[in-house]
């Protein structure tokens, strides 16, 4: 699931292998033909580029109204920033790297970058799940166990401290066994100049049988169990509230707050979907190359990895959306924010006028829109 870099070169590295092996001279026609058209390019850089800015911008918002705005502090709210903060960094660290290491088939970074960028997808896919474990278990105790333990603001920063040192402990690996080699291409250069100083970013384990330990209980930690254990709370918080919904001597107060909890939990439940369905493709396709790679080595390999790395990516613009779209408060705030920022340019810019302009109707027109500003 973690495992962003993926190995783009396996196919022209096998077949140059077997080639060389047998004494013959590599044929590198199909895996010219393999390379996308120009049209199919254009598609994915403009198709990433909406993700990114989507992603980044949106919990870039997101993150910035629930530290202004004091009754967004709460524990749910604070959990749900710490899960934009790591979109934010898989928008900045990942997908850049991602798509230009998938467009030229050779690293260009070099070796920090080579390890830093999947510990880092690494981290950000941890903390994102975790984060969603964390409010599964706060909206759990407030709906189904309302007397008992309750989570507090001091609990949420504990739990996020807890979540960030868990996620980089178990994201190491991928420092320790990425590694920056030309090794792939030693032989290739030989037949073929264009290959000569390439490097790539590939996984180097003393043995197999470990990598495909360290990848598959990744994947279970990370995806499967997560998931599992979020999608027991909200069950167990769906026939609470709907016991309740069955009760016929309730206030007025409590249908309110029961409406409420409702309202959240779908916003909290779509959000938990999402990320399950989109991380998914991503998912397979690594189950798939880890136990047998063989299936995925024809062109078809870097179109399915980018339409399921896509896919993985997609989960960073959830959050803004759905607090978009279910949340009424944010959608208040945002555009109170957005009207900040452009009173803030109109500020900046009348300002800017020299003092002998200050009759003109280009000042007049800017200190009415400013006057305008500050009075709203």
């Amino acid at each position: 699931m973690a495992q962003i870099l993926h190995r783009v070169n396996d196919t022209l590295v096998n077949v140059t292998r077997t080639n060389v092996s047998e004494s013959k001279t590599p044929d590198f026609s199909d895996f010219d033909a393999c390379h996308p058209s120009i049209p199919a390019i254009f598609i994915m850089i403009v198709a990433y580029s909406i993700v990114t800015i989507v992603g980044l911008l949106g919990n870039i918002c997101l993150i910035l109204i629930i530290k202004k705005q004091k009754e967004a502090c709460n524990v749910t709210n604070i959990l749900i920033a710490n899960l934009s903060l790591s979109d934010i960094l898989i928008c900045i660290m990942c997908i850049p790297f991602s798509v230009v290491y998938t467009l030229m088939d050779y690293w260009i970074f070099g070796e920090a970058m080579c390890k830093i960028s999947p510990f880092i997808q690494s981290v950000s896919v941890s903390v994102s799940i975790f984060s969603l474990v964390l409010i599964a278990i706060e909206r759990y105790q407030l709906i189904v166990n309302p007397r008992g333990w309750k989570p507090n603001m001091l609990h949420a920063y504990w739990g996020i401290i807890i979540i960030w040192f868990s996620s980089l402990a178990i994201s190491t690996p991928f420092i320790i066994f990425f590694q920056f080699t030309n090794e792939p291409f030693k032989n290739i250069s030989r037949y073929n100049d264009s290959f000569k100083d390439k490097y790539v970013c590939i996984e180097s384990w003393p043995s197999e049988t470990e990598r495909l330990v360290f990848t598959t209980s990744l994947l279970i930690f990370q995806y499967f169990a997560p998931l599992f254990f979020i999608f027991l709370c909200y069950l167990k918080i769906f026939v609470c509230l709907r016991k309740r919904n069955d009760k016929v001597d309730k206030m007025r107060e409590n249908e309110a707050r029961l409406t409420e909890n409702k309202r959240i939990n779908m916003m909290l439940i779509s959000i938990v979907v999402a990320f399950a369905i989109c991380w998914l493709p991503l998912s397979i396709f690594n189950i798939v190359f880890d136990w047998n790679h063989d299936v995925l080595m024809n062109c078809s390999h870097d179109v399915l990895f980018t339409l399921c790395h896509l896919i993985a990516m997609l989960s960073t613009c959830i959050n803004p959306i759905f607090y978009g779209f279910l949340n009424k408060n944010f959608q208040k705030d945002l555009h109170v924010l957005i009207h900040h920022f452009k009173c803030s340019a109109m500020q900046e810019d009348y300002e800017n006028i020299g003092l002998s302009a200050l009759q003109t109707d280009v000042s007049k027109g800017s200190l009415k829109l400013n006057n305008t500003c500050l009075h709203l």
